[in-house]
């Protein structure tokens, strides 16, 4: 897969919307735990995708794109604290790559890009949770991220079932 990552403005995001949704939903139907139950309407993720957009425009959220042709197959996003003591660091967010194109080395292409633009933008801490023993813990462990611990019962998967989550952070060289 030649899926081409680009970082979304908002004015981009928003015209990606549906096909972030489409993503979105794709991700809670093949069971990823990313803060949505199933069945995740469509309209409620067009939506909360759109919502983004004021984040992406304030600076406190950065989203990048993958894409194969005109179809987005991928995506990431880091979430920037608004507390002075905390601008050095940033959570990832949403690591979502399409069921369809999923084993072809994007989930790792997104997250490189996400670690390299973290440091160019000055943030040397990076850190995220993930559903324990999910797909996404051996991409995280074997890009380097370290495991910091794991909290019962965290959030429920898509079906309502409370499972644990596992916490993970990664040193990133500024640029």
């Amino acid at each position: 897969m030649t899926a081409r990552v680009v970082r979304l403005d908002a004015p981009r995001l928003r015209a990606y919307g549906t096909q972030l949704a489409d993503l979105l939903v794709d991700a809670v139907d093949g069971g990823a735990s990313v803060g949505f139950l199933a069945p995740l309407e469509r309209t409620a993720a067009v939506a909360w995708w759109r919502e983004r957009a004021e984040g992406v425009a304030a600076g406190r959220l950065a989203v990048w794109a993958a894409r194969d042709g005109e179809r987005v197959v991928g995506t990431v996003g880091l979430a920037f604290p608004d507390k002075p003591n905390s601008r050095h660091r940033a959570e990832l967010v949403k690591l979502l790559v399409h069921r369809d194109a999923r084993g072809k080395g994007l989930g790792r292409t997104l997250l490189t890009a996400a670690e390299r633009n973290a440091a160019a933008l000055g943030v040397t801490l990076l850190h995220l949770d993930t559903e324990t023993g999910s797909p996404a813990e051996h991409l995280y462990r074997t890009a380097g991220w370290a495991a910091v611990g794991t909290i019962p019962d965290y959030a429920a998967d898509p079906a309502g079932v409370l499972r644990p989550t596992s916490l993970y952070y990664k040193h990133v060289a500024a640029g």
